[in-house]
C-alpha cells in the first residue's frame, strides 16, 4: 500500500521536528553543577515546561494541517481535533508546571 504525499511530509516534519530537539537539547545540557536543591527544581522545571509547550506547538500544528487537509474526511478531521485536544492539555501542563514544582519542593522540604 502507497503512502499519500501528505503522510509522507507529516513524517517528515515530525522526523526533523524530533532531531532539532535532540540537538538542541544535546547542546544546551549545562557543563556546570548547580549548587542547591532549588536550583536543580527550578531547573527541571523550565525544561520540563519548555518540552511540553514544544510538544503542544508541534501537536497543535500536525492537527491544524490534519483537519484543515481533511476534505471532507470525517475520520482525519476527527485525528486533527484529538490532537488539537492533546495540544491543549500540553499547553495547560506547560502553564500549571510551576504549581507542580511548589508541591514538590514543599514535599521535599526544600
Amino acid at each position: 500500500m502507497k503512502a499519500s504525499k501528505t503522510t509522507c511530509l507529516g513524517y517528515r516534519v515530525l522526523a526533523a521536528t524530533a532531531a532539532a530537539l535532540v540537538f538542541t537539547v544535546a547542546v544546551n545540557l549545562p557543563v556546570y553543577a548547580l549548587g542547591d536543591l532549588n536550583g536543580v527544581i527550578d531547573s527541571i522545571r523550565n525544561w520540563v515546561a519548555g518540552l511540553l509547550a514544544a510538544l503542544a506547538t508541534l501537536f497543535l500544528t500536525i492537527g491544524g494541517v490534519r483537519y484543515l487537509t481533511a476534505g471532507g474526511n470525517q475520520r482525519n478531521a476527527e485525528e486533527g481535533k484529538e490532537a488539537i485536544k492533546s495540544a491543549l492539555i500540553g499547553y495547560a501542563l506547560a502553564a500549571l508546571s510551576p504549581l507542580f514544582v511548589d508541591i514538590l519542593k514543599r514535599v521535599l522540604g526544600a
